[in-house]
């Protein structure tokens, strides 16, 4: 059957971007739902620390090691088709882990979950970029879809909790498998098949160098928490971590049709939207990582209400993810950048003095700045990343981007558990996390500071020069 070109009318291009947001929903609550089951988990499947960081790592190392590859095989054999094998691939890994007899089996199904996984957020975003071709609009699409992603990720634990509650921990999964058989249906039904005019070949050598590099950098920091950073292991997997990065930038540089553009990165402002997404996710990662296992370990909470206390997050992350999309269409990124930087890095700071009798409302308004802040930064990442790349390269633009913001997850993750497990020995959860919420503070300044840096008159020439005709002739002669 074909399908109506979407952006024939308003209400089909509307049609298209809910349907994509529905089908990214359940795979970024995924990234954060997880938190508020650690617990439990711990508990059942006499899990450790270094283990609840891999649950959380596996899924977010994954993903963010095959996204580019995923955008570029999409924007080749068709959008709509590898959407939908993702789906299926992430509704099976669901399942999986919700059979999981161990800890081990959990961690490699939610890598499974993660393939999936990894079909659909670059994906999603360049079928929204394709559709919606007027600048403006587009601009309001992508805050209505950094919406939904930033709504998802802060809900995470109040769902989370709630399904607890009622059926254990292993119901965060089966509530996937519903909503993904719904979005199946629906982009077979309304989303329209595209691929890029001139899609990139596959680099199979340069896909293998990413996965090693972010999984020996992720393991390296996880277990340095335990083993020390001055280890054999941490120093050998770090080592392993940085040959195979430098090695992936040599063979990249070479190649006439790489997994990563390298002229992407002379522009000023798409390199720093990949840097402000590590730095934003980074404090991401880290905050739910504290904030559900402090929560009902050092005050002892129930699942559902540590997700209450998350509300705060939650509520302001919605309100302020699509207010900062029409800030960027209308004034452009920087203020929203500036903002959210500031509300990470005061949200943070507030946490900076956490004690397990830290008045209540000290933690909800924390809470609460710290979501408007994340909010306003996620919708001008994505614009920035996507809208001065060329239309043709969208899926891979678009999971750079997404790539950034799951390193930063992953590393948050690694991060802090690593601080914390070096930490905890004969002090409180809270005492213990206090070095963490200082790095989340500093991770809001660095974002400050490049929102301003990568939206001056002369980033934005570099983002014209880095996508131009001499800008491909140049990586064609080099």
């Amino acid at each position: 059957m074909t399908q109506p070109d979407p952006r024939s009318s308003r209400r089909a291009r509307l049609g298209v971007l809910a349907i994509c947001c529905l089908s990214i929903f359940v795979v970024s609550l995924d990234n954060t739902i997880v938190n508020v089951a650690l617990p439990s988990i711990r508990r059942e499947l006499s899990a450790s620390v270094s283990q609840l960081q891999w649950v959380v790592d596996a899924y977010t190392v994954v993903l963010a090691s095959l996204l580019v590859l995923a955008g570029s095989i999409a924007d080749r054999v068709g959008r709509a088709r590898i959407f939908r094998v993702g789906l299926v691939l992430f509704i099976t890994g669901s399942v999986l882990c919700s059979a999981a007899p161990s800890a081990s089996w959990l961690i490699a199904f939610r890598a499974v979950q993660a393939l999936g996984g990894s079909m659909l957020n670059p994906v999603a975003m360049s079928i929204i970029r394709n559709t919606f071709t007027d600048e403006r609009e587009r601009a309001q699409a992508i805050g209505v879809w950094g919406g939904v992603v930033g709504l998802s990720m802060a809900l995470g634990p109040l769902l989370g909790g709630g399904l607890i509650a009622i059926a254990g921990w292993r119901a965060i999964f089966w509530v996937n498998a519903p909503v993904g058989l719904l979005a199946v249906v629906l982009v077979r039904r309304f989303v329209p098949e595209s691929r890029a005019s001139e899609p990139r070949r596959v680099d199979p050598i340069g896909q293998a160098l990413v996965i090693v590099a972010l999984g020996a950098l992720t393991y390296a920091i996880i277990e340095s928490g335990s083993n020390g950073v001055a280890s054999a292991r941490t120093l050998g997997t770090a080592a392993i971590a940085v040959a195979a990065l430098v090695s992936f930038v040599a063979y990249e540089w070479r190649r006439s049709d790489p997994l990563i553009d390298p002229r992407f990165f002379r522009s000023i402002p798409f390199s720093g939207a990949a840097a402000i997404a590590i730095a934003g996710f980074t404090a991401l990662g880290g905050f739910l990582f504290i904030t559900n296992l402090y929560l009902q370990s050092d005050r002892g909470l129930s699942p559902v209400h540590a997700g209450l206390y998350t509300l705060p997050m939650a509520a302001s992350a919605f309100v302020a993810a699509p207010l900062s999309g029409r800030l960027v269409g209308k004034r452009g990124a920087r203020l929203s950048l500036v903002a959210g930087g500031a509300g990470l890095a005061i949200g943070s700071l507030l946490l900076t003095g956490l004690e397990p009798t830290t008045p209540v409302g000290r933690l909800l308004i924390a809470y609460l700045i710290f979501g408007l802040g994340f909010g306003m930064v996620n919708p001008p990442i994505t614009n920035t990343a996507v809208s001065g790349m060329p239309a043709a390269q969208a899926g891979v633009a678009a999971a750079i981007a997404s790539t950034s913001r799951l390193v930063g997850i992953s590393l948050g993750v690694a991060i802090i558990g690593a601080i914390i497990a070096a930490g905890h020995a004969g002090t409180s959860f809270a005492q213990a996390s206090r070095a963490g919420w200082w790095v989340m503070t500093a991770c809001g300044l660095v974002v400050v500071a490049l929102g301003i840096a990568s939206t001056t008159a002369h980033a934005l020439a570099t983002a014209r020069a880095a996508t131009g005709p001499q800008a491909r002739e140049d990586l064609a002669a080099a």
